[in-house]
């Protein structure tokens, strides 16, 4: 049995005349960029996540890069975030001049520490991100606690999250501003690259649909230095589409993940821990071994595919080679990165798929 890591046709295959009318609707509209299909989308994830704003934008890089510049957040400032969460989180604060402070995770859930930030609290620190990693919020409570006692902005890099669940609140409407990516393999996907930006701050929400059209409102009268940065009326209306699906996706998700934590739970695998207070939409099951290699092996050649998110850290990275981190700078997240394997997980699974899975590891 072969099976694949994520099966993107089978994912979009079902919705095949459903994104076709889209398409037609975005063709015979005439209209492509910044139009009514941006416009309803945004309305539309807005109430999703319960916000009052929704800005769509390039991706979910330029996303959080925008919510940045909004802010006026820019060189000499510092940008409290996790060691342990994918490049882009920290891109978007060195895109703005400012310097990305890491704190480590918690080793039960991969998020940030909450008990760490205070310590890398200095006069510069500006805004703390949260990344809701791997689908699993992190503990906002206490981080939102930080940043109203220290008077610093609160940002979710909400990526992996679309639809996740912290104490009966959904990601993207528990903090300043939050940033999502439309990549075609998040929970929501597009066809193509998209973000957006969720937020209850008007004046931000204002300047944010200013800055991702070259500063402008009025079209040819420029009042801020911008940027390109606009979800394209296609991809809005691909993802209008599959936004009506989400929840359905991601309860298949869950079930998934119930399958696999069900299954292994007798093995020495180390696997997700979910706080009482989570409902995570597990855009990754990711379980941790110190035989990584071996089981990556093993699973290959059982004709499984599996990923690692992520092999090497932010801070061990070269392109930030600058700041002179060393091997053991930031042990928990090393660990967790020489040790984490992400199995197979999508909408439509089959069960004898997701059992192949699971005799596979604990026969390895």
């Amino acid at each position: 049995m072969n099976i694949p890591f994520l099966d993107f046709k089978l994912v979009n295959y079902e919705m095949c005349e459903e994104l076709s009318n889209a398409f037609r609707r975005v063709l015979e509209s005439g209209w492509y960029v910044l139009g009514r299909e941006v416009e309803d989308f945004e309305e539309e994830f807005a109430t999703y996540c319960g916000v009052r704003h929704c800005i769509g934008v390039g991706n979910g890089l330029e996303a959080l890069h925008l919510i940045l510049c909004a802010y006026g957040i820019g060189r000499g400032d510092e940008v409290i975030v996790p060691s342990n969460t994918y490049i882009a989180t920290w891109l978007a604060i060195s895109h703005v001049g400012a310097t990305p402070v890491p704190v480590e995770p918690c080793e039960s859930t991969y998020n940030i520490d909450p008990g760490r930030i205070e310590a890398a609290i200095t006069l510069r620190t500006k805004a703390i991100i949260a990344v809701h990693l791997y689908g699993q919020p992190a503990d906002m409570d206490g981080i939102n606690a930080l940043g109203l006692r220290h008077g610093i902005l609160v940002i979710e890099d909400a990526a992996q999250a679309h639809g996740a669940y912290y104490k009966g609140r959904r990601v993207g409407n528990l903090s300043d501003a939050a940033g999502f990516s439309f990549y075609p393999g998040k929970n929501l996907g597009a066809l193509g690259d998209g973000g957006a930006v969720t937020t209850n701050d008007h004046e931000l929400a204002d300047r944010i649909r200013t800055l991702r059209n070259y500063g402008s409102r009025v079209k040819y009268h420029n009042e801020i230095k911008g940027f390109n940065s606009r979800l394209d009326e296609l991809q809005a209306s691909f993802l209008r589409v599959k936004l009506l699906h989400l929840d359905r996706w991601n309860e298949m998700r869950r079930n998934v993940a119930r399958a696999y934590m069900n299954g292994l739970k007798e093995t020495e695998l180390i696997l997700p821990v979910v706080p009482e207070w989570a409902e995570p939409v597990w855009h990754l099951f990711v379980i941790r071994s110190e035989r990584r290699g071996v089981l990556q092996e093993k699973m290959k050649d059982a004709g499984i595919d599996t990923m690692i998110h992520y092999p090497i850290p932010p801070h061990l990275q070269a392109a930030y080679a600058e700041f002179g981190f060393s091997n053991d700078s930031f042990p928990i997240a090393e660990r967790m990165h020489r040790e984490v394997l992400s199995l197979p997980m999508f909408p439509g699974m089959r069960a004898d798929q997701v059992n192949y899975v699971i005799e596979t590891l604990r026969n390895a």
